[in-house]
């Protein structure tokens, strides 16, 4: 339950695009065309499966203060999470060069059409926003690093998916003058914004009543009869 309630709530509660705002750059640019979006959604999706687990390991057994104790006794009062913006980042830039070449060698006509914003992915706030967030979250294994990584990589490819679908039919909609392009594109998010909070009890629900123990029930009796006491007492003195 504890992967089922992190994979759902990553694409939908909390929505890189929709909720924290992350990768609005090449979400807005490169999403003109379906086609386009979709091979940038993927190389989202592969770039943060394999940088959220490798930061991961990163943190745990390399920055977090007192992580190096599995080298020795000596090495464990160490604190070396000065370094994990740099160290994060160049897992992130590793990663995406080896995105390119990939890319560039299956397909050649999505690599021409996403032009500099697959490189650009090093440097979507999205991609380091997903290993911070797995570091501030103290996500504990590596399982739910991976499906962390993951299910925030699918929410943002179903957000420029959503929106690039949105775009391509909306070209022959009488959109008025001022509100062409980014404008009505910025209302629309503002809107599936919206509607992604809508998910936001999906996961939650009321908490079972407890049932009283015998104990309890025998607590709640000797109360009563000790205050029926009490105020029989106090009728005798009155009287």
């Amino acid at each position: 339950m504890e992967h089922i309630e992190l994979f759902f709530k990553s694409i939908f509660i909390d929505n890189m695009v929709f909720s924290v705002f992350l990768g609005m750059c090449s979400y807005l640019a490169v999403s003109k065309k379906v086609a386009t979006a979709v091979g940038l959604g993927a190389a989202v999706i592969f770039v943060l499966a394999i940088t959220v687990p490798l930061n991961w390991l990163l943190d745990q057994y390399l920055l977090q203060p007192g992580a190096l104790k599995w080298l020795g006794a000596e090495y464990a009062e160490y604190d070396l999470s000065f370094l994990s913006f740099i160290m994060f980042i160049a897992t992130i830039a590793t990663m995406v060069q080896l995105d390119e070449i990939v890319v560039e060698k299956f397909s050649p006509s999505l690599y021409n059409s996403l032009g500099i914003f697959l490189p650009l992915i090093a440097v979507n706030c999205a991609i380091l926003g997903g290993s911070l967030f797995m570091q501030s979250r103290e996500i504990e294994t590596l399982g739910l690093a991976l499906n962390y990584g993951i299910s925030s990589g699918i929410g943002w490819f179903l957000a420029i998916l959503a929106i690039a679908a949105i775009r391509e039919k909306i070209r022959y909609s009488n959109v008025p003058a001022p509100l062409r392009g980014l404008g009505i594109t910025f209302i629309i998010t503002g809107l599936m914004g919206i509607g992604f909070l809508s998910f936001g009890g999906m996961l939650t629900g009321g908490d079972e009543e407890e049932k009283p123990t015998t104990e309890t029930a025998l607590d709640v009796k000797e109360l009563e009869t000790e205050i029926a006491k009490e105020l029989a007492d106090n009728t005798k003195i009155v009287e």
